[in-house]
């Protein structure tokens, strides 16, 4: 359910291989009926694309761009070069696809590549693979005009407060060894 028909947030990632953690943002802004854009921009093969892209998001009204990369991580930096829109970076992961190994940095050179911009170029920064809290701050952003969104945040922070109750209710209940065996069967 849209609330809106225009897209409000652009998310974009280096490569395909990244959709398989920029999907988290996409769900929690699907889920709080905010329309995005989705595309994949590589700050290294599609350099001049990545200029157009940023000038698209601004023409159209974009307010937010979440912008996911892994390794050296340059796409969230190089995408908030070309806008005064607030860029919120994801830092993946990286995997050998061949292999399904992790890269020998775990994801903390993304990490670091995107949250040490220099000076009077920031790009807010999130967790390694940390997708859905992207699209939860992008959504934090849009509250300071959308009462709509800032009632349904508050709503979703009472829910995970809820939940956090009721599993502590049951591993009191249950114990701890019957309760991991059930939650992580």
């Amino acid at each position: 359910m849209n609330i809106m028909k225009k897209p409000l947030i652009g998310i974009i990632m280096g490569s395909s291989s990244d959709s398989r953690i920029m999907h988290g943002a996409a769900e929690i802004l699907d889920e709080f009926g905010v329309p995005h854009e989705d595309q994949i921009i590589s700050a290294h093969r599609t350099p001049t694309r990545l200029e157009e892209y940023a000038k698209h998001a601004e023409k159209n009204g974009f307010k937010v761009i979440i912008a996911g990369a892994g390794g050296a991580a340059h796409l969230p930096g190089m995408i908030a070069s070309h806008t005064v829109l607030p860029v919120i970076g994801v830092p993946i992961l990286v995997y050998n696809d061949k292999q399904q190994k992790k890269s020998a940095f775990g994801g903390l050179d993304s990490l670091l590549s995107i949250s040490e911009m220099p000076s009077g170029s920031p790009v807010v920064t999130v967790g390694v693979n940390k997708a859905i809290n992207a699209g939860i701050y992008a959504l934090k952003i849009l509250a300071n005009e959308s009462s709509n969104i800032r009632k349904m945040l508050k709503s979703h922070k009472e829910k995970q407060h809820k939940s956090v109750l009721k599993e502590s209710q049951d591993l009191k209940r249950m114990g701890l060894k019957k309760f991991v065996k059930k939650k992580f069967k």
